[in-house]
């Protein structure tokens, strides 16, 4: 079956977002400027975690590899749209279309273990802090780390394997600016009833269980705070509401993809802008602008490295 996939269909042709030209161009000079800034900002994160010993801790660890998660998150699929607003002919090779389909479920599937590390990090940050550093030691903050991205591994092979063994003979137009596998199982010369309910129900095992690890940890960060004072509420939100606001704004759009689509084209291009281009965007603006040390660890960077220069 595989020799006919390739002999038969060896490239897949992207609708895109638009036909209109006009359109295009402008589209074009947006996700180029969003795109540079996801890139810039998520290194800048990184540099800075790196580099600067007040963050070496499990947080800005873990944090350090959300903004590297992200960053290959988008670059998976926006480089490619963004070169497509310039081209007539929008086209990808079956192995490019393969690719994108086992690195958006690999990279996504690593992501939403990794927020429900970053939950559990609050947890013992906020309910144990005794206890913080020795819990959330670098062997264990590694360990986990490790596991989400071996998880994420499975489930993109999970989506590969079902990938290459599907018939296709003939049909190859794809209504989206990337392969997605919901997309590309419609063209399968096949009755494919049965293996979309088992695609949305292996996502779904993933999603729902990591969105509802999620909901209980910071539901149970919350009741537990609450009993302490008024004033630990306050802190409590304060630290973990950017992690829910992060959580919010990945985890909605999967749902209605993956687990409960809504079979709405302009709504489903929509969400997979919104998971890959806007979520890994906001996440270097969330957390630079409403925390304090990053925002320190960044006055140090500048002065650093432009105070010698000033001074001579």
């Amino acid at each position: 079956m595989d020799g006919v996939n390739r002999s038969v269909v060896s490239e897949f042709v992207l609708w895109g977002l638009t036909h209109s030209k006009n359109i295009q161009i402008l589209l074009f000079v947006i996700f180029l400027m969003l795109y540079l800034f996801i890139v810039s900002g998520n290194i800048v994160i990184l540099t800075l975690i790196t580099t600067d010993t007040h963050l070496h801790s499990p947080m800005y660890f873990l944090l350090a590899n959300l903004s590297f998660v992200d960053m290959w998150l988008s670059s998976n699929i926006t480089p490619k749209m963004i070169t497509d607003f310039l081209r007539e002919n929008k086209t990808i090779s079956f192995a490019g279309c393969m690719s994108q389909v086992f690195f958006t479920h690999c990279i996504a599937g690593g992501e939403m273990v990794l927020l429900v590390i970053m939950a559990y990090d609050r947890y013992v940050a906020i309910c144990k802090p005794l206890h913080y550093l020795t819990i959330m030691n670098l062997k264990r903050c590694t360990g986990l780390v490790l596991t989400s991205w071996t998880i994420g591994f499975v489930h993109g092979i999970s989506y590969l394997i079902v990938f290459v063994r599907l018939p296709f003979c003939g049909p190859k137009d794809i209504d989206s600016f990337f392969c997605d596998m919901p997309l590309v199982i419609k063209l399968a010369c096949m009755d494919s009833h049965d293996l979309n309910t088992l695609m949305h129900a292996e996502c779904g095992v993933v999603v729902v269980t990591c969105f509802s690890l999620l909901l209980i940890s910071y539901t149970y960060i919350l009741v537990t705070v609450s009993k302490s004072s008024k004033a630990g509420v306050s802190k409590a939100l304060s630290t973990c509401s950017a992690h829910i606001t992060v959580v919010m704004i990945f985890f909605v759009p999967c749902i209605f993809i993956y687990v409960w689509p809504l079979s709405i084209t302009w709504f489903d291009k929509f969400l997979a802008v919104f998971y890959s281009v806007i979520t890994p965007l906001l996440n270097p603006t969330i957390y630079t602008l409403r925390n304090k040390e990053i925002k320190n660890a960044m006055k140090r960077f500048i002065g650093k490295f432009l105070g010698p220069k000033r001074n001579s």
